[in-house]
């Protein structure tokens, strides 16, 4: 009699986990976007420390017609960084190091000429001011996941930097040069390599299918192969070997097994404390949104952690949630999944939010004044330089934006457009405070966002000001800037040819890259600051 209560009551619990009808939606989301014959998505549900979710969907490899499964391999790329940041945290539980140490204890010839402290929790919490790796890579004209780069490299160019981003502490600005660095620390106080070091510390958390990848060569078990689609699924080749920011392969399984891990907060080998000290913000920082290799945020009013990854067609995300205790994980092998949107529709089921509108609003509340397409033509820009253009042609209106297809818009009322192809892609044109014209850009899955146009006067400025080359000794790379016509510039950075639109007279856009610059004492410009996303204020000086 016993048992069969036991076993009632068993039955019970495992059925409010999963409804049948919720179990019909979590398949469908994560099929929909997943046609014959084509790559796919492994996907899991832990929740109370229990699997309650498994579904395997699409290929791993097409041209041998091998279906992703239980032992599919997937690169989770960035989605790594919380393993590296769990390896530093088991040192620190030791007393092998400290998260105040200052990074030159183990790297004395980085930064000599910076003269706060750069310590270990601010390569945690991307708070040190380091430049990212991979952007400076493309500043010197490098595609880097079509090179050979290992850490040694990384290391080697992070040595020729003289200058941060900002001053250590003072703000987020995610690097993906602070976790490279960590798995360096970690192989300088350990005396062994990170690979070896984190093999270890995977086997004890009873993922045996994971590993960092230090050498591409010796990548096993059953690849999950990445495909992107044009016009027919094509794959490549992976020959990357920097890791510690990512360069992770690893099986839903393993994955799924570390989420039970941390939501018990049970382990053989881990303590209870450094398990949950993982999943928190860092203790005296002024961080509140990126803890150990994890980022805060809320969604729909639900407070929950997460990280996604993606490199090339790999693409990855862990969502857990905290109030209803349960973790969303997703690993993608298809360009034409996108993660984050595929893991919050998966969570929506769970909360019982399908049917709730986003955060934000999605489309505009209410029609404006009509503005003809000639008042709006011109360049905007967001308040943290992301750039925009409207051009008229042929009697159509265009957005332009740097690396992307020009796009023509549809007028769908007197100031909203929309993109012709994807009608949820709304443009909503009025004037600010100041009445000058802006636009809010509106999508279902992104929270508005809103750009003024530049207005400036420019009749004044000698544009010759600018002609010659300008040297940056921490990249080896040099502009070399020529004056075309009106407000545009050719610029050639190394082999590649940008075009050059003056902003101001003290600022130009040059493709992702923004230039800034002052004249000096003698009315002349001698120096040019560099930045884009990742890496700021690039000081290249006139040769």
């Amino acid at each position: 009699m016993i048992l069969l209560v036991f076993l009632v009551a068993s039955m019970l619990t495992f059925g409010q986990d999963l409804t049948d009808a919720q179990r019909a939606q979590l398949d469908k989301i994560v099929t929909q976007d997943v046609p014959k014959d084509a790559p796919g998505a492994a996907v899991g549900i832990v929740k109370n420390g229990k699997i309650i979710y498994t579904k395997y969907a699409g290929y791993a490899n097409i041209e041998d017609s091998l279906q992703i499964g239980n032992m599919s391999r997937f690169n989770i790329a960035s989605n790594g960084k919380q393993f590296t940041a769990f390896a530093i945290l088991t040192l620190a539980e030791k007393g092998k190091l400290s998260l105040e140490d200052d990074i030159r204890k183990y790297f004395p010839n980085l930064y000599k000429n910076i003269k706060q402290p750069i310590k270990i929790k601010q390569l945690l919490n991307h708070s040190s001011g380091i430049r990212d790796v991979y952007r400076l890579w493309s500043l010197q004209g490098y595609t880097w996941w079509k090179q050979q780069f290992s850490n040694a490299d990384a290391m080697k160019l992070l040595q020729k930097q003289e200058a941060l981003n900002f001053a250590p502490g003072s703000k987020f600005l995610y690097s993906n040069s602070n976790y490279i660095l960590l798995a360096e620390i970690v192989e300088k106080v350990t005396g062994t390599s990170f690979v070896a070091y984190t093999n270890q510390m995977f086997k004890k958390l009873d993922m045996p299918n994971t590993s960092f990848v230090d050498d591409f060569t010796n990548i096993k078990g059953q690849i999950a192969r990445p495909y992107f689609n044009f016009d027919t699924w094509k794959t490549y080749d992976w020959t990357c070997n920097v890791h510690g920011d990512g360069n992770l392969f690893t099986t839903l399984e393993d994955q799924l097994q570390w989420e039970k891990t941390i939501q018990s907060l049970e382990s053989d080998y881990f303590s209870k404390e450094i398990l949950a000290k993982s999943q928190k913000i860092l203790e005296n920082t002024t961080i509140d949104s990126y803890g150990y290799g994890l980022e805060f945020d809320e969604y729909k009013n639900e407070k929950y952690r997460y990280h996604a990854g993606a490199t090339g067609a790999w693409k990855a995300i862990t969502a857990r949630f905290d109030d209803e205790n349960f973790s969303v994980v997703t690993m993608i092998n298809t360009g034409k999944i996108m993660q984050m949107m595929q893991a919050m529709q998966l969570a929506d089921v769970l909360l019982g939010k399908s049917e709730e509108k986003a955060d934000f609003a999605i489309v505009p509340a209410s029609v404006g004044a009509k503005v003809s397409t000639q008042d709006i033509l011109g360049l905007y820009r967001t308040d943290s330089g992301y750039i925009m253009e409207f051009e008229e042609h042929d009697g159509k209106l265009y957005m332009i934006r740097s690396g992307r297809n020009d796009i023509e818009l549809l007028r769908e009322a007197d100031n909203i457009f929309h993109q012709w192809n994807d009608k949820a892609f709304k443009q909503e044109f009025t004037k600010n405070s100041d009445g000058v014209m802006q636009i809010t850009a509106y999508y279902p899955t992104v929270a508005p966002f809103t750009l003024t146009r530049i207005e400036s006067d420019l009749s004044k400025f000698d544009r010759t000001l600018l002609n010659g080359s300008f040297q940056n000794s921490e990249t080896d790379t040099f502009f070399t800037i020529k004056h075309k016509e009106d407000n545009t510039y050719e610029i050639t950075l190394g082999n590649r040819k940008l075009e050059g639109l003056l902003l101001y007279e003290n600022e130009m856009m040059a493709n992702n890259y923004n230039l800034s610059f002052e004249k000096d004492a003698t009315g002349n410009i001698n120096e040019i600051l560099v930045s884009s996303g990742r890496i700021q204020n690039v000081r290249y000086k006139r040769k």
